[in-house]
């Protein structure tokens, strides 16, 4: 049997403006990223499907944004970004040099120190994916998305993604028995 998954990133956060790594950090979502979801909805051809949400706020706060009443998914979280977290990709680049550089570089396995790899992220998810009983709809992270569109393409996580994401719309996927994603529909707009 397969089944319908629609995701959409959260609203920004003021570590979205500044360009620093959240992860796990529990950040709410700043005033621009509520103005960007004011006055919108999730597509009713979406709207009778389950919805979930990652455990963290900025998710939850775009979900009631939306008028949607998700249930809490723990495989949902962003990636954790251990000691990068918090941290700007400059800051990292000066702090780390050349290691952080070839850890860039292994895609799907770049591995924060104390955290978890896009891999792992995809591992987490799967189970989730398997066990969906029907269509549903996820209120989550740019992590979490890329992680899944990795998965449909088989994208190493090298170069430029294989289909350049809006993160303020839908991006819709079939998901097999096996949990297998695979793309259906980028960057559907959200309505007013």
């Amino acid at each position: 049997m397969t089944r319908n998954l629609v995701l959409l990133r959260h609203g920004a956060t003021d570590w979205n403006a500044a360009g620093r790594l959240q992860g796990r950090a529990d950040i709410t979502l700043s005033d621009a990223g509520r103005a960007a979801f004011a006055g919108y909805s999730v597509p009713s051809t979406y709207l009778a499907r389950q919805w979930y949400v990652s455990p963290l706020r900025r998710a939850q706060e775009t979900a009631a944004l939306l008028g949607l009443k998700p249930r809490i998914e723990p495989a949902l979280i962003e990636m954790d970004w251990g000691q990068y977290e918090g941290r700007t990709l400059p800051e990292l680049r000066d702090a780390y040099g050349n290691a952080f550089t070839a850890n860039e570089d292994r895609g799907l396995d770049l591995q924060p120190p104390g955290g978890e790899s896009p891999r792992q992220v995809q591992q987490r998810l799967l189970p989730w994916l398997r066990s969906l009983p029907a269509d549903a709809g996820a209120v989550a992270h740019k992590g979490v998305i890329r992680a899944i569109l990795a998965l449909a393409f088989d994208w190493p996580m090298l170069g430029r993604a294989p289909v350049k994401l809006d993160w303020h719309c839908l991006q819709e996927f079939s998901i097999t028995e096996d949990g297998r994603p695979t793309l259906v529909a980028a960057n559907i707009p959200l309505e007013r």
